[in-house]
């Protein structure tokens, strides 16, 4: 039992712990606080779904149905495409994004803005998706420092978690990780296969927890709108190269 239930561990977080479209979404909401536990919470339930049929054996029922995996390769290609082109979108925009958790990170933050103003003299306008920080928000921001800074409308949850199903749901790899890869191996281990996957889920409930919660310390970093240009950049190639890998033959 012990020895089925580590071995889950090990190998789901192996699998888990890598650079990806859904780690990423995870990341980045850990950043901006928000919703980051529910998003946490919705990737580990998905992948203790996918393990427990997996491990119940429906890898060799998908065997048998190639044109389905097809089905959700062509759909999670457009779907990375378009969540890929968007970042790009928000990346090269110039009027970006700053991390502002609460109102006493407001005057710092203006200031960050204002220590690197446009070469041109003007200060970037707040695209309708964003708010200029004010008084209002907390703390007093000084006259001269302008509203160069912007913060994103708070996102709705239920958006939030339908990126995110999409995100897990349309990507082949996270079948050929959980259902094929982990299931065989789970078959292993014989009766004590659902120890395996009780290992799996675990590691997965604690790497999304973990990433959610830990991704918060890294707001002192992003608190201006080129911060947030450049992790938009990583993104955005990111998803677009999963994207292609989904449908590049070979």
């Amino acid at each position: 039992m012990t020895t089925a239930l580590l071995a889950g561990f090990g190998l789901g977080l192996s699998l888990i712990v890598a650079i990806g479209a859904q780690n990423l979404f995870v990341l980045r909401q850990g950043v901006r606080r928000e919703h980051a536990v529910a998003v946490a919470a919705v990737c580990a339930v998905s992948d203790a779904a996918l393990i427990a049929l997996g491990v119940s054996g429906l890898g060799f029922v998908l065997h048998g149905a190639p044109w389905l995996v097809t089905a959700v390769r062509w759909a999670g290609f457009a779907f990375l495409l378009c969540y890929g082109l968007l970042a790009a979108r928000r990346a090269l925009r110039r009027s970006g994004e700053a991390l502002v958790v609460d109102g006493a990170d407001a005057p710092a933050a203006a200031a960050r803005a204002t220590a690197h103003p446009r070469r041109d003299g003007q200060r970037d306008a707040p695209s309708r998706h964003e708010c200029p920080v004010s008084p209002d928000a907390g703390g007093s921001v000084p006259p001269d420092a302008g509203a160069a800074v912007a913060v994103a409308a708070p996102a709705r949850l239920l958006p939030v978690l339908a990126t995110c199903l999409a995100l897990t749901w349309l990507n082949p790899h996270v079948y050929l990780d959980t259902v094929f890869l982990l299931g065989s191996v789970a078959s292993t281990h014989g009766a004590d296969r659902w120890w395996f996957a009780a290992g799996a889920v675990t590691a997965s409930v604690v790497w999304f927890l973990a990433l959610a919660l830990g991704a918060r310390y890294l707001g002192r970093w992003l608190a201006t709108p080129r911060a947030w240009r450049i992790l938009d950049g990583v993104i955005a190639v990111v998803m677009i190269a999963i994207a292609v890998s989904l449908v590049w033959p070979g």
